[in-house]
C-alpha cells in the first residue's frame, strides 16, 4: 500500500484557538501557517470591496445582536434589510412549494418583494440533455430535469437583490450559486430522508448511521 501524504487541516484540530486566542495554536494550524500578506490581502477585501464589506458587516451585526434569538427565516429577513435588499429571489424545489409560498407571505409581511422560480422551469425532459432513462424516478414518461441554471438566469433577469435557496438538490444548488449574479443564502437544505435536517445523520452517526463510516462507495 502506497504512503499517502495526508495534509492536516482544521477538522483535525482539538484546540480551536483561532476563535478566542485563550490557548496555543497547534503546529499545523492554518492560521499560523498562512502568510501574513495573504491574510492581509483578504482583510483588504473586507475593508475596501463594497459588497464584501456590506455583507460581512451585516452578517456580523446579526450574529452579535441576535445570537440564539432568531430563526433562520428571521435572520434572512434581517440580513436582507441590512444589505438594502428589497427584491428577494427564491430558487425553490418543486417538493417544497408549500414552504416557499409560506416564506413569500412572510417576506411580504416584512415589507419585502419576492420572485420565485421552480426547479422544473422549462419542463425539459431529462433525456433531452443526455440523462439516461434509467435515472428517472418514474420511467417511461415525461420527467422534467431540475434546471438551476435557468432558475439563476431568470432571477438575474428580474434583478433580484438577494437569492434564497429552498431545497435544491445536491449539485443543483452548486450550479445555481455559480450562475446567480445576486448573493445567495440558503433557507432549506434538502434531505429527503431526514426531513431536510442533514445534520441529523451526523448526530446519529454513533449508532443509527454507523454505516456512514464504512469504507467504500455509498
Amino acid at each position: 500500500m502506497k504512503n499517502i501524504d495526508v495534509k492536516i487541516s482544521c477538522s483535525d484540530c482539538g484546540v480551536l484557538n483561532c476563535y478566542r486566542r485563550q490557548k496555543s495554536f497547534p503546529d499545523f494550524c492554518l492560521t499560523t501557517n498562512t502568510l501574513e500578506k495573504e491574510i492581509e490581502k483578504v482583510n483588504e477585501l473586507y475593508r475596501n470591496d463594497s459588497l464584501v464589506s456590506k455583507i460581512s458587516h451585516a452578517a456580523a451585526e446579526i450574529e452579535g445582536t441576535y445570537y440564539g434569538k432568531l430563526t433562520r427565516v428571521e435572520e434572512i429577513i434581517a440580513f436582507a434589510k441590512r444589505i438594502g435588499a428589497k427584491k428577494i429571489g427564491i430558487a425553490t424545489c418543486i417538493g417544497l412549494m408549500n414552504e416557499t409560498k409560506i416564506f413569500t407571505r412572510i417576506l411580504k409581511a416584512k415589507g419585502l418583494e419576492s420572485y420565485s422560480v421552480i426547479c422544473k422551469i422549462g419542463s425539459i425532459d431529462k433525456t433531452e440533455i443526455g440523462i439516461p432513462e434509467k435515472f428517472k424516478i418514474q420511467k417511461g414518461c415525461h420527467e422534467a430535469m431540475c434546471n438551476p441554471v435557468l432558475q439563476a438566469k431568470l432571477l438575474n433577469k428580474e434583478k433580484t437583490d438577494l437569492n434564497v435557496i429552498v431545497g435544491l438538490c445536491v449539485g443543483h444548488d452548486s450550479l445555481f450559486i455559480k450562475y446567480s449574479k445576486a448573493p445567495v443564502t440558503t433557507l432549506i437544505t434538502k434531505d429527503r430522508v431526514l426531513g431536510h435536517n442533514p445534520a441529523a445523520a451526523l448526530y446519529a452517526s454513533g449508532f443509527y448511521y454507523k454505516r456512514l463510516f464504512e469504507e467504500g462507495d455509498i
